[in-house]
């Protein structure tokens, strides 16, 4: 055990190393020893799969994320200025999180001098050194997603937990795809407000994660008491377009990156086909299915001008006979990485996209800019009052 293992954390629990699995309670929710971390050296453990149990001493003042999720976790727990990274383009993932928090009066994420974790060069990967020059106190990152880059080991993800600090993260749970092999035998799926209250455990703030589960489930209440009955629902097709080629996602597979959109109930249009990373359509194949609804993901202060991307559609032959086009349905949809804070944003939105004789019409929204302004009372989900549990203020 180093010194900062010892000073900081403790290291992790016996037996709760990596490729030994978790070793808190069937249920994986995070733990907790009711102990004030920051007094007395006391510990707290915090519990998640694929790592197991972590033991702390301090609140994490350092912290390494890959994933849009955990950044956003860390803001809706007053820590967002832990983070010292993100996995890619820092600006555009902020601004992504900037489009959700314009509307939470006293909540924002400094992106400023973040550390860009991949390289960007066309594939996944993350140099070692890396994890050197930023010395976390803790790597908010799954370490079996860094075990499927190029170059990684198990040797290198101990290396790290040994020399610097531990791992909690779990990513794979967004679409629940296989773990690498030194990971199979352990690794557990959560749904996003799962992995939600176990980070809460790290940052020792269970009462805020109550809270803003509380409005989420209050959100889900409101959507599914209202929701029309299944034959009145409009299909859907989840995709992202570029350069003439639909790259589609099945919206009702299990995983945190359906999370805005599978709780809506709408029939997806794809419903049946194998889809993978690799999958594509053309027009003539995306005409086949001609779903009543397009959602383009990454549409909000993203990487996609969804607008532009509608006109391009409406002027193609073929594409403009798909009955999302030829009705106006071509909606900018959320990130698929989503946080908790921009869960409920993005749950609002596919509400209003999908039945807006319900819920109330999904506005204009011009690529690059806020979350749209929702009449207060068309909102789904109270502003004030998730900024005051954000803020501490609650």
């Amino acid at each position: 055990m180093t010194r900062r293992e010892y000073v900081k954390y403790g290291g992790v629990v016996a037996g709760g190393g990596l490729l030994a699995g978790c070793t808190g309670d069937d249920s994986g929710k995070g733990q907790s020893d009711g102990s004030d971390g920051s007094e007395g050296g006391e510990t707290y453990t915090a519990s998640m799969a694929p790592v197991g149990d972590v033991e702390f001493t301090a609140v994490p003042e350092s912290v390494m994320v890959y994933s849009l999720l955990y950044a956003d976790m860390a803001v809706a727990y007053g820590h967002g200025e832990s983070v010292n990274s993100l996995g890619f383009d820092a600006e555009t993932g902020g601004n992504t999180l900037d489009a959700y928090y314009e509307a939470l009066d006293g909540v924002a994420f400094d992106r400023e001098g973040l550390a860009q974790l991949n390289t960007g060069s066309g594939q996944l990967d993350v140099g070692k050194e890396l994890f050197y020059e930023l010395n976390s106190d803790l790597h908010l990152v799954d370490p079996c997603l860094v075990l499927s880059f190029d170059g990684w080991e198990s040797a290198d993800v101990d290396e790290i937990e040994r020399n610097i600090g531990p791992w909690f993260g779990n990513t794979l749970s967004r679409d629940h795809a296989q773990p690498p092999e030194e990971c199979r035998e352990d690794y557990e799926y959560y749904t996003l407000w799962e992995i939600a209250q176990q980070v809460a455990g790290v940052f020792r703030t269970e009462d805020r994660f109550e809270a803003l589960a509380a409005v989420h489930s209050e959100l889900l209440e409101t959507i599914e008491s209202n929701l029309p009955p299944e034959e009145e629902r409009p299909t859907v097709a989840t995709v992202i377009f570029m350069d003439g080629t639909f790259y589609p996602t099945r919206s009702d597979t299990p995983g945190f990156a359906n999370a805005h959109v599978r709780p809506l109930g709408a029939p997806d249009a794809l419903a049946g086909e194998e889809i993978t990373g690799g999958t594509s359509y053309g027009y003539e194949t995306m005409l086949e299915f001609d779903p009543d609804v397009l959602l383009h993901e990454y549409g909000i202060a993203s990487y996609y001008d969804v607008g532009a991307i509608a006109e391009t559609l409406a002027d193609h032959p073929v594409g403009s006979q798909l009955s999302a086009v030829e009705s106006g349905r071509v909606y900018p949809s959320g990130d698929p990485v989503q946080g908790p804070l921009m869960n409920l944003f993005q749950l609002e939105m596919t509400a209003k996209q999908l039945y807006p004789e319900v819920f109330g019409e999904w506005p204009e929204y011009a690529a690059g800019e806020p979350y749209p302004e929702i009449p207060a009372e068309e909102q789904l989900f109270d502003r004030a009052e998730v900024a005051e549990i954000v803020t501490g203020e609650a």
